[in-house]
């Protein structure tokens, strides 16, 4: 089976409609979302959540997990050592996790001075994780997510950005206007969109396109607020630079 691109108003909606479609089980796919979607204003301006569905190999096991969490830690070896960077990669041992059948490979990478791995907002950190994961699944013939992190960037940027999340969402409620954050790349803005998911008196979406993408959190109790422009930009919401 090759894999399927769906467009649905939801996340939720897209995944039924393509395990439906397919005749799949959740546990029998890869699913990546391509697209978060947004509702815009008003119902103008809004565009569908947009998802691809992979198969699933069934020789992914933890036999062949642990046979790429190996061969990922090698692809980022070597790239360090042809980047002149003395450092340790170590394989993170993977965590329960409910939402996801199967947990992705995780490499930390700790040593002295490693900011220049890290990059501004994580640039270059992406792009290492990008080229592993590139090389990793040409190699291995299948595609299993391999995440990177450099002396837990990764962990320390998702705390401060959720605790930023919950400090403009009360800051939101409390003028009744919405709150644009800055510019974030998908995966931050994911850790935004999930912070506030439960959150009683917001919803969230991504406004803009590319670089320029950002996430908008707008008060339940005022949506009118946003319909007559008053969507505040705030530019110190960010944490700062390589933490």
């Amino acid at each position: 089976m090759e894999s399927l691109e769906v467009s649905a108003k939801t996340v939720k909606e897209a995944i039924a409609q393509a395990l439906a479609q397919l005749g799949k089980t959740r546990d029998e796919v890869e699913i990546s979302i391509l697209s978060e979607g947004s509702r815009g204003i008003l119902g103008i301006g809004g565009e569908d959540a947009r998802i691809l569905v992979s198969p699933r190999p069934q020789l992914a096991a933890t036999k062949g997990t642990t046979e790429i969490a190996e061969a990922a830690k090698q692809v980022v070896e070597d790239l360090l050592r042809f980047m002149h960077v003395a450092a340790e990669v170590t394989i993170r041992e993977a965590a329960p996790n409910n939402a996801e059948e199967t947990p992705p490979v995780t490499l930390d990478v700790n040593g002295a001075d490693l900011g220049i791995l890290i990059g501004r907002r994580g640039e270059t950190l992406s792009a290492l994780q990008f080229i592993t994961n590139l090389i990793v699944g040409k190699r291995q013939q299948r595609w299993t997510r391999i995440i990177v992190d450099v002396e837990d960037y990764r962990g320390r940027r998702e705390r401060l950005l959720q605790g930023l999340a919950i400090r403009m969402a009360e800051k939101a409620v409390a003028t009744g206007q919405a709150v644009a954050l800055e510019a974030m790349s998908a995966y931050e803005r994911r850790i935004v969109h999930l912070a506030l998911h439960d959150y009683p008196h917001v919803t969230t979406q991504s406004s803009g396109q590319g670089e320029e993408r950002k996430v908008i959190i707008l008060p339940k109790s005022k949506p009118s607020v946003a319909a007559r422009g008053g969507i505040k930009s705030d530019r110190t919401v960010l944490p700062p630079e390589g933490v």
